[in-house]
C-alpha cells in the first residue's frame, strides 16, 4: 500500500507541475502584427513589422513583459477588407491573440476593429487615419480600438492650410479613390479646409483602385489649370498619376498625405511636391535621433513614418500592459485611455475618440529626397 501510495504521489506532483507550466505558458502576452506584406504598398507592411518588432525585441531584451518573453505573431493582411477579416479571425480564434498592432491601411483597419470589439481583443493601428478606425456607425468611441496617428480631419486640414497660406495657392484639382475610406477621407477633408479658406476646387474626379490609365481626368485636370493638384492615395497609385500627369505637361504643384511616405515613391515625377507626414528623421529631439540611430544599425536604412508609428504602437500597447499588470484588452484600454505616454513621434495621450493630438510634418520632395519644411500644429 505505501508503495502505491508513493506512487500516486509522484504522478500528483507531475501532474501539477504540468499543469502549472501550461499555465505560466498560456499566461504569455501573446502579440499580433497585422500588416500588407504582399501586394501594392507591401512596403507599409514591411516597415511596420520591423518597427513594431524593435520595439518587442527592445522589451525582450529586458525581461519581457508580465515575466515572460513575449510572443509575436505576424499575418499578412494585404490592406484589403477581406485579407484582413481572415488574418484577424485566424490570429484571433487560431492563435488567442489578445492584442493586434496593425492594419496600416483604413479600409483593412476598420473591419479589423468591428470583429475585435466582438470578440474582446485590443487593436492599436500605427497608421490608419480613418475616424471610422475608432468610431462606430453611431458615433461612439470603440472603446477597445486606439491608433497612434493623427487622423484624416487634422491631415486634410493641415494640408489645405499650407497650400493656402505658405504655397499661395488659389485653385486646386483632387483626384481621389472613392472605394478607400483613406483617400476619400483625405480628399473630403482637403477640399472642405480649401474651399473655407477662400480656395475653389475647380475639378473633382474619381477612380478605381485597379485603374492603370489615368489620362481623361489628367486632361480634364490640366485644361483647368490649377495651381494644385492634390492626390491622397498611397504611392503606388500617387507614381502612376503623377508619371501621367508630367508626361502631358501638367504644371500643377502636386501635393498629398501619408500614403506617400516611402521609398519607392517616384521622386522624379513628384520632384516639388508636398505632403503631411507623421515624422521627420532630421526632427532634431534626441528621442528621433536616438531612435533614428538604433534602426539604422539594426535594419540598415532609415525609418520612415510607418516603422516610427509601429514602434511608437507597440511601445503604447506594451506600456499599458506592464501598467495595468495583466494581458486583460479591457483593463489594458482604461490605462491607456487615461495615460500619457513618451513615444518618437511625439508625447501622446489620447482624446475621448482614442486619438493622440500631435502636430503634423509637412515633407517636400526636393532633388531625389524628402525634406522636412515646417511643422504645423492642430
Amino acid at each position: 500500500m505505501r508503495s502505491r501510495s508513493v506512487f500516486m504521489s509522484v504522478l500528483l506532483l507531475i501532474s501539477l507541475l504540468a499543469f502549472s507550466s501550461c499555465g505560466k505558458s498560456s499566461d504569455a502576452v501573446k502579440i499580433a502584427i497585422l500588416a500588407p506584406m504582399s501586394g501594392d504598398v507591401a512596403t507599409f507592411g514591411q516597415s511596420t513589422r520591423d518597427g513594431a518588432m524593435m520595439a518587442i525585441d527592445e522589451w525582450n531584451a529586458k525581461g519581457g513583459l508580465l515575466g515572460q518573453q513575449i510572443q509575436v505573431v505576424v499575418e499578412d493582411s494585404q490592406c484589403s477588407a477581406e485579407a484582413a477579416v481572415s488574418a484577424a479571425n485566424k490570429v484571433i480564434d487560431q492563435d488567442g491573440v489578445k492584442f493586434i498592432i496593425g492594419e496600416v491601411c483604413s479600409s483593412a483597419s476598420i473591419p479589423i476593429s468591428e470583429i475585435a470589439m466582438q470578440k474582446g481583443v485590443l487593436q492599436i493601428t500605427p497608421t490608419s487615419t480613418n475616424p471610422s478606425v475608432t468610431v462606430d456607425a453611431n458615433g461612439q468611441t470603440k472603446s477597445l480600438i486606439f491608433r497612434a496617428c493623427f487622423i484624416d480631419p487634422f491631415q486634410g486640414t493641415a494640408a489645405a492650410k499650407f497650400a493656402l497660406g505658405t504655397l499661395g495657392a488659389k485653385t486646386a484639382a483632387v483626384f481621389l479613390d472613392q472605394g478607400n475610406d483613406y483617400v476619400r477621407g483625405l480628399a473630403e477633408f482637403f477640399i472642405a479646409a480649401f474651399e473655407a479658406g477662400g480656395g475653389t476646387v475647380v475639378v473633382k474626379e474619381s477612380y478605381t483602385g485597379d485603374d492603370q490609365d489615368f489620362s481623361a481626368i489628367i486632361s480634364k485636370a490640366k485644361d483647368a489649370n490649377p495651381d494644385i493638384l492634390y492626390l491622397p492615395d498611397y504611392y503606388s497609385t500617387v507614381n502612376l498619376i503623377a508619371a501621367q500627369a508630367r508626361e502631358k505637361g501638367m504644371t500643377a504643384v502636386f501635393m498629398g498625405g501619408d500614403g506617400w511616405d516611402s521609398p519607392d515613391l517616384d521622386k522624379v515625377a513628384l520632384e516639388g511636391g508636398y505632403f503631411t507626414n507623421h515624422y521627420s528623421p532630421e526632427d532634431p529631439r534626441p528621442v528621433v535621433q536616438d531612435f533614428v540611430k538604433k534602426y539604422q544599425a539594426k535594419y540598415g536604412s532609415v525609418p520612415d513614418a510607418l516603422a516610427t508609428l509601429a514602434y511608437d504602437a507597440a511601445n503604447v500597447l506594451l506600456q499599458g500592459i506592464e501598467k495595468a499588470g495583466v494581458a486583460d484588452p479591457a483593463a489594458v484600454a482604461k490605462i491607456i485611455e487615461g495615460g500619457t505616454f513618451p513615444v518618437v513621434s511625439s508625447e501622446i495621450a489620447y482624446d475621448t475618440q482614442h486619438n493622440p493630438i500631435k502636430a503634423a510634418a509637412m515633407l517636400k520632395v526636393t532633388g531625389g529626397i524628402v525634406k522636412y519644411v515646417e511643422s504645423i500644429a492642430p
